[in-house]
């Protein structure tokens, strides 16, 4: 059994087309759909031994709303340490670190800035259990990783802060990316310390408190084994102009 999180998020703007086909050895495997906080949406697939094979496809377009107020529930589930982000590990570092200043948002952008320019991004250059103090002493990582850096640091500055799992037109090597959205004061700010794709060009997936909560795919009973995965992400006409400074929301 496996929980997929692999389709747009419901809020994330109007579906001209979508489709989620899985099959096992050929057959359709059967598939239930689970609504997840902020729009996510889990598939879950349930089926015996065999290749199973998953096709996802969709044509989104990305609609102007209002933002999201974060909740006083979605700012303490933000603020508290999680799997991959032990931020109380890192409070005498990020006090020793910065003077902070007062606007959330500002902290955010400072810890975002500054990860960016301490981390060197390697693909594969971790592993799937590495934690955000890895990823700060080994000065390198993929997109997971410096989201977690940037998590962890927020929240030890008493900002609250999430993973967002999105379709990120522009990441080259093209692949699922990870951001980080956090908690100002009437809305949720995307701050990306990798810098590879726009902000305005993603597609929420899922979000929650690290990659724990956002996985593509997690095995829920017996086993799997991936063999090959591809993803596409493209956008209609030019990639907009991300000048890393504006604020930018996700739907």
């Amino acid at each position: 059994m496996l929980a997929l999180q692999v389709a747009v998020a419901s809020t994330a703007g109007s579906f001209e087309a979508e489709q989620l086909t899985v099959l096992l050895d050929g057959q359709p495997a059967s598939v239930d759909e689970v609504e997840l906080d902020h729009g996510g949406r889990a598939h879950i697939v349930s089926c015996g031994a065999g290749q199973l094979t998953v096709d996802y496809h969709a044509i989104v377009q990305r609609e102007p709303v209002a933002p999201s107020v974060p909740s006083p529930a979605d700012r303490l589930v933000a603020v508290r340490p999680s799997r991959y982000c032990p931020s109380d590990l890192l409070e005498a570092f990020a006090d020793a670190e910065w003077s902070m200043p007062p606007d959330p948002a500002d902290r955010g952008r400072m810890i975002g800035n500054w990860v960016f320019g301490r981390l060197s991004y390697e693909p594969g250059s971790s592993g799937p259990m590495d934690t955000a103090v890895d990823t700060l002493l080994a000065g390198r990582g993929v997109c997971r990783d410096f989201a977690h850096l940037t998590i962890a640091l927020c929240r030890a500055a008493g900002v609250p802060a999430r993973l967002t799992s999105v379709y990120a037109p522009g990441v080259f090597p093209m692949d699922f990316h990870a951001v980080v959205e956090v908690a100002t004061g009437d809305h949720w700010e995307v701050v990306d310390a990798t810098r590879l794709a726009p902000r305005q060009s993603l597609l929420r997936i899922a979000t929650g408190r690290d990659a724990g909560d956002t996985a593509f795919s997690t095995t829920l009973d017996g086993s799997a084994e991936l063999l090959t995965a591809s993803v596409l992400a493209i956008v209609h006409g030019e990639l907009p102009i991300d000048d890393c400074v504006a604020s930018v929301t996700l739907p």
